[in-house]
């Protein structure tokens, strides 16, 4: 279930997938289910569409629908679901004979708590249910084909902090998240079955007041999978070779700090690296830009992204454009990736 990796929001498209210590905004519950606690408005709501893939395919996108309320000056809530359509596949047997048709889709299930443990820090929890129908009935070389399904949490922390650096004042964040802690996951009556994402990320960011119209943000992300690394002589057919897929949840996050074949510095290949910059007009308008890098050995997304919004009384539009830059012959299948995000402050509407 990859997608669970997917960045689902258009104002974090903009800056390079940064979201950990971003201002809270209905999105969080995604990055860092801590930072509602901290969210200026009390009630929120964000609708987000994804075409994806549309260097290769014209019918995937992912849907994302995600919103807040906060309880009290200590306590949010908040629930999403996120819908990631594939399209229509065309299946064929063996002979290339067409059967039938079928439209693989997927989809999780967010509830979200966060409280304020003190002035400045926020810890949170969700709890999320997790279903990928990818090919239900078909036949393969385990048996038939079924739906998979998952329960998985994500914990998390925020911390905020009014500063005043070099004359100017402004906010300073950090965050931090583990996310998709859950059981493994299997489409057959297989014994063996695959980790989930699980993904462990640090952020920090820098929100600075340039005068009384004007603001900029700068944020930093770094992201590793918590899951084990495959065993190339395993997958080579070595049957002495342990498989990675039979460790325990727990033996496969914490061992995935030290499981590299070539040691800390294959570990260190495995860091994902996010930086972005949002700046504001009036909390009016907002230009955004970032930088998503993946080493080459290691998945190979690089990418730059460009962002805009735009904010009236209680109703607000984001804008993303990826730009891929990861070299290569062939096509990127990330390239030309749009999201579109509409958000509406449901507390404000409810106040005039």
């Amino acid at each position: 279930v990859p997608f669970l990796r997917i960045v689902p929001d258009a104002r974090s498209g903009g800056m390079g997938d940064v979201g950990l210590a971003t201002s809270p905004d209905p999105a969080s519950l995604y990055f860092n289910g801590s930072k509602l606690a901290f969210a200026e408005d009390n009630m929120g709501l964000a609708l987000t569409y994804t075409p994806w893939l549309k260097a290769l395919v014209p019918d995937m996108f992912i849907g994302h629908l995600v919103g807040y309320k906060k309880l009290d000056d200590l306590q949010a809530i908040g629930a999403s679901l996120r819908y990631f359509n594939m399209g229509s596949i065309q299946f064929t047997d063996i002979n290339g004979t067409d059967l039938n048709q079928f439209n693989p889709h997927e989809y999780v299930f967010d509830f979200g708590y966060s409280r304020k443990l003190s002035q400045n820090l926020s810890a949170g929890l969700t709890l999320k249910y997790v279903h990928s129908n990818l090919a239900k009935g078909q036949s393969g070389p385990s048996g038939e084909i079924s739906a998979a399904n998952a329960v998985a949490a994500d914990i998390s922390v925020y911390y905020q902090n009014e500063v005043d650096w070099g004359g100017k004042e402004g906010f300073f964040s950090v965050g931090s998240a583990i996310t998709n802690i859950g059981n493994k996951v299997s489409y057959t009556e297989g014994k063996v079955k695959d980790f989930i994402p699980t993904n462990i990320g640090v952020g920090a960011a820098y929100t600075m007041k340039l005068d009384d119209y004007n603001s900029l943000m700068i944020s930093v992300d770094v992201n590793k999978l918590m899951v084990p690394t495959p065993s190339d002589d395993k997958m080579e057919g070595d049957t002495t070779v342990h498989d990675h897929r039979e460790k325990t949840i727990f033996q496969g996050m914490f061992g995935s700090f030290g499981d590299a074949p070539d040691g800390i510095g294959e570990e260190m290949k495995e860091l994902m690296f996010s930086i972005g910059a949002e700046y504001w007009y009036n909390n009016q308008f907002a230009v955004r830009a970032g930088y998503f890098h993946e080493h080459r050995l290691k998945g190979n997304r690089q990418y730059v992204t460009l962002g805009l919004g735009l904010k009236y009384n209680i109703f607000g539009i984001n804008f993303s454009y990826l730009v891929p830059t990861s070299s290569g012959t062939n096509t990127n299948p990330l390239e030309n990736t749009l999201r579109f995000s509409l958000l509406f402050d449901l507390d404000d509407s409810n106040n005039k």
